[in-house]
């Protein structure tokens, strides 16, 4: 089975195929010829959209360009990039120890990377597609071999698994500042210290609250909080108050996943 969603996975798993297809991790990466783009001059566009989308080039054979300017779709413009302080972009070098741009490439992607003799990075799949979560097609065999089935994960274990592109849970003891807002966007790192995750008894995960292939929410609070007490007038719904939307820099939001009281 050769890698790719739409020539396999949809034969037998047409509805998923086309749920996710629409989502933001298939749309997580693409290369950026957009018109409204066009003046970035960009090799790939990093991001789905629904707030913005951030710009990588390969700069010379031994480095990569990361945009100083960012779009913002709220906003309806470009800006600066978020940890940027000026528009002149952030350059990588490819092979660097911490791999970041590798990194980056990686999680929004799928399958295993290349990079040419003239350091240009190989992409097999833009985007997180079916294999990225599900784990090589090939051995699936047409439904008759093993495959991943994240679903059946423990809720630590999705924890991880998620994390390993939205950021892993932390040990205790570690330096992370929770109180900065850029952090929020990290969401099995908050969700592991939050109260309904760690006396849920296993039963809370990504997938409780998200569907699998939209990633839309889904308000499952009801499903252990059945008759809430409230000791004021409530309005919204219940993420509105307990996982507040958080602000980092205009035009950006993330719900923050340390459920409260």
């Amino acid at each position: 089975m050769a890698l790719g969603w739409a020539a396999d996975c949809v034969t037998c798993h047409a509805q998923q195929a086309a749920a996710h297809q629409g989502s933001a991790h298939a749309r997580s990466l693409r290369r950026a010829d957009a018109p409204q783009w066009r003046s970035i001059g960009a090799d790939w566009a990093f991001g789905a959209g629904s707030q913005a989308v951030t710009f990588v080039s390969q700069a010379d054979p031994q480095h990569y360009l990361e945009h100083g300017l960012s779009y913002y779709a709220k906003l309806d413009r470009f800006d600066l990039t978020p940890g940027h302080g000026s528009s002149a972009g952030e350059r990588y070098r490819t092979f660097d120890p911490s791999a970041a741009i590798l990194r980056c490439f990686q999680c929004h992607s799928t399958g295993k990377l290349t990079v040419s003799a003239e350091g240009q990075i190989g992409v097999p799949q833009p985007g997180v597609q079916c294999q990225a979560c599900h784990g090589d097609g090939a051995r699936h065999n047409g439904g008759r071999g093993p495959i991943l089935n994240p679903g059946k994960l423990s809720a630590s274990a999705m924890n991880d698994a998620c994390g390993a592109c939205h950021r892993k849970p932390v040990p205790a003891g570690d330096d992370t500042d929770f109180s900065n807002p850029w952090n929020v966007r990290h969401q099995p790192l908050y969700l592991a210290r939050s109260a309904c995750f760690l006396k849920s008894a296993g039963r809370l995960k990504c997938t409780t609250c998200h569907d699998a292939h939209t990633g839309a929410a889904k308000p499952m609070c009801a499903s252990c909080h059945a008759q809430p007490k409230h000791r004021v007038a409530v309005t919204g719904t219940c993420e509105s108050c307990h996982m507040p939307a958080v602000e980092p820099r205009p035009g950006l939001k993330f719900a923050n996943h340390w459920i409260s009281r």
